[in-house]
């Protein structure tokens, strides 16, 4: 079989651009190296909705961003993901901060950011009183917001499969041939033919663009630390507050997140390539979140951590997105470079993307069956008595709590499982019910996951792993 589209990579951007694509009448896949969606940049990230101040004006960060921004609420709500209209402040800290903070709203003015102002110290004071005392001016951007970038990313990629999309996990591609306007793609699942190839491989997109002979860009891994802390601390600020940027990033930050967490960080460090899967975190790392977030709420405290870990930014030498058809091969489409803000941009650059591809293959038929809506996940912990009672009487796993801290059953793991595109492992279980992000970091209801899963895969319990392949978790029994 030849398929018409395949997309190299299920971060976010590959998973809405195949959501787009499944519009059309087309067969497209969507392939991925690791074991599931959103294993890479897409789950280690600032979970932040930038307004768009912050990008050069005529960038295409500016561009897709401030669109983005716009279209992710609506996007959310049709997959059925928590998104929270939240706003966001750059702080200043001193004189020279609030000219900065000037600079960015004229930068927020030409790219075409809606409900921006300046606000004073006593302005300033009385929407967030946690901030630190030097705190003494901000830009509000009142359109921004925060989501979850993992459950967006997998529930894209569910609704591209309801809608006919193909979807391949531990299928890494190591080369591609072009012959006869026809890309084969050489896999570890065997080779796969396709006309056209959207490369949205993150960190990996040089290398996968160097396999047809692009070599324009180069992709510098950028390294960032977090802390998440817990839940009696979330509402600490209501909206997300940065630092004035530098040329290595937005900063350190403080915000909340959809599920009631306080999250801070990240730092930023570039890396060399052959370390740009090593998301470990450093001890120098995780202090530089400590101090700085401590400059802007200096109530924050790492006593209320739950956890920590490391994203790994697509930090491209061009300092832009790259997007569209490749240089050396029209029918190669890039979508690449994307780091900050292109979780922000990640609706509107896979309109973009689709839209480029679908025209370029031409008389391409829409998709009469097409549902954009993903269908609602029962969520226990946020049902009514009356919800749950139904949902138990429907299905006596919804009875049965596995995850204590953040009240997760049985039946909504089960879910998970059973869903397009669903769970394969415990991180994977993890991501799109939460069990295991409690305060107890899985110690008590790992187990049970465990076992559900080798259950409702068929597997024995020692082939369960944490996040694929090489992360096994049970070796052999004991007695």
């Amino acid at each position: 079989m030849c398929y018409d589209v395949a997309i190299i990579g299920a971060g976010v951007i590959g998973a809405l651009t195949a959501r787009e694509l499944s519009k059309y009448s087309l067969n497209t896949v969507l392939l991925e190296a690791a074991g599931d969606v959103a294993m890479g940049a897409t789950k280690a990230n600032s979970a932040i909705v930038h307004a768009g101040f912050d990008a050069k004006p005529g960038t295409l960060k500016a561009k897709f961003n401030v669109k983005g921004c716009e279209m992710m609420p609506a996007v959310c709500k049709a997959l059925n993901v928590p998104y929270k209209n939240n706003g966001s402040l750059v702080v200043a800290f001193s004189e020279e901060e609030k000219a900065h903070v000037q600079e960015l709203y004229e930068r927020g003015l030409a790219n075409g950011v809606p409900q921006m102002s300046i606000l004073d110290e006593a302005e300033l004071k009385a929407l967030e009183p946690n901030l630190a005392p030097e705190a003494c001016g901000a830009l509000y951007a009142e359109s921004a917001g925060i989501v979850c970038p993992y459950e967006l990313t997998i529930a894209a990629a569910e609704n591209a499969v309801t809608n006919g999309v193909e979807f391949k996990r531990d299928c890494k591609v190591v080369g591609i041939d072009f012959a006869d306007g026809v890309f084969t793609l050489h896999t570890t699942l065997g080779d796969i033919e396709t006309k056209y190839v959207i490369n949205a491989a993150g960190v990996h997109s040089d290398e996968v663009s160097r396999m047809i002979g692009d070599d324009s860009f180069t992709i510098i891994p950028r390294r960032g630390e977090y802390f998440v802390l817990d839940k009696a601390v979330g509402g600490m600020v209501k909206r997300t507050i940065f630092q004035c940027p530098t040329a290595m990033g937005k900063g350190i930050l403080v915000t909340p997140t959809v599920d009631g967490n306080l999250l801070i960080g990240p730092t930023a460090a570039d890396m060399n390539k052959e370390d740009e899967d090593n998301t470990a975190t450093t001890a120098e790392g995780l202090a530089l979140v400590k101090k700085f977030a401590a400059k802007s709420c200096p109530a924050v405290s790492t006593r209320n951590a739950i956890t920590s870990f490391t994203g790994v930014r697509a930090h491209p030498d061009v300092d832009d997105f790259i997007l569209g058809p490749s240089e050396k091969n029209a029918q190669f489409i890039q979508a690449s470079g994307i780091e900050s803000p292109g979780l922000s941009s990640a609706p509107a650059i896979a309109e973009y993307i689709a839209g480029v591809t679908v025209e370029a293959i031409g008389n391409v038929g829409r998709n009469e069956s097409f549902n954009g809506e993903r269908k609602d996940v029962f969520r226990f912990r946020h049902a009514t008595d009356e919800e749950r009672a139904a949902a138990i009487a429907k299905n006596p796993a919804y009875g049965r709590i596995i995850c204590r801290c953040e009240t997760i059953t049985e039946g909504e793991i089960i879910d998970a499982i059973r869903a397009p595109a669903g769970a394969r492992d415990v991180d994977g279980v993890k991501r799109r019910t939460r069990a295991g992000m409690g305060r107890c970091q899985g110690g008590f209801c790992g187990s049970k996951v465990v076992e559900i899963l080798a259950r409702e895969l068929g597997k024995e319990i020692n082939e369960i792993t944490k996040f694929g392949s090489g992360s096994n978790i049970l070796f052999d029994r004991t007695k």
